[in-house]
């Protein structure tokens, strides 16, 4: 009996510093988030103040009757470059996740806020083209729901590993009808993409959750921290590609354009 009683609490013990060391992962991986999520944001308002002027005598093309676009502004949104600064994300994101295994965790995190950083550059026209205000009300929308999906993904004990396979396959058809639309430029395919968008990555919040959370609970009893800490670096990288496109895809329907 009393080496049962021994052997009950040293599961409970492990069960505790499995707890303790989840809350402390998850804790990780939202805070690395949320500072990319402030790099992006202040890249990208920054970046939106350069390229525009009031003074026509400093500006390289017109955008209203009172702003225009400054040599940089036009470089970045209207010249060729646009091309890579648009796609640079997404080739960040291939070249990230094919790297991690060879680096530590510390430049892992410098990746991902490099990563940040460029992901501001890419998305500063929101702020040429829709007012700030609606800005600002369209992303608290998006930190409610992003959270409340986040949480259901954190708790449920419903398997959504079928759900995420089903989720990638539409991403990478979302991916692609976005390509095409570029050139396209159809409002209604734009509309259909934009819904869609906001459904796959509503789904992909709770899925990418459940599964950071499965992944330490796998990974807990090897003990191996700097494996760990990279996880949770691609856990924030995970969940900041939820948010930064569900927030873009809402701005397309509820934001107020200039």
């Amino acid at each position: 009996m009393a080496q049962f009683d021994t052997i009950r609490s040293a599961a409970g013990s492990r069960a505790v510093q499995i707890d303790e060391g989840l809350r402390a992962h998850m804790n990780k991986v939202y805070g690395t988030m949320s500072v990319g999520m402030l790099i992006t944001f202040a890249a990208a308002w920054a970046i939106s103040g350069l390229a525009v002027t009031t003074d026509p005598a400093a500006a390289a093309a017109q955008l209203s009757a009172d702003k225009y676009l400054t040599q940089f502004g036009y470089s970045i949104y209207a010249s060729p470059l646009k091309w890579v600064i648009m796609f640079a994300p997404l080739a960040f994101v291939f070249g990230f996740s094919a790297a991690i295994n060879r680096l530590s965790a510390s430049a892992a995190q410098l990746v991902f806020y490099t990563f940040a950083l460029v992901m501001g550059l890419s998305i500063s026209s929101i702020f040429l083209v829709f007012t700030g205000e609606s800005i600002v009300q369209v992303f608290l929308i998006t930190a409610i729901a992003f959270a409340g999906l986040s949480l259901y993904g954190y708790t449920t004990k419903k398997d959504l590993s079928a759900m995420g396979t089903f989720l990638v396959m539409g991403l990478i058809g979302l991916i692609v009808a976005s390509v095409i639309n570029i050139f396209l430029a159809s409002s209604a395919m734009a509309f259909a993409i934009s819904a869609i968008g906001v459904l796959i990555f509503s789904g992909l919040t709770a899925y990418d959750t459940q599964n950071i959370k499965n992944t330490y609970l796998e990974m807990a009893h090897s003990g191996d921290q700097e494996w760990l800490g990279k996880a949770a670096i691609m856990g924030a990288l995970s969940l900041y590609l939820d948010f930064i496109n569900l927030f873009m895809f809402l701005l397309q329907f509820l934001g107020n354009r200039e």
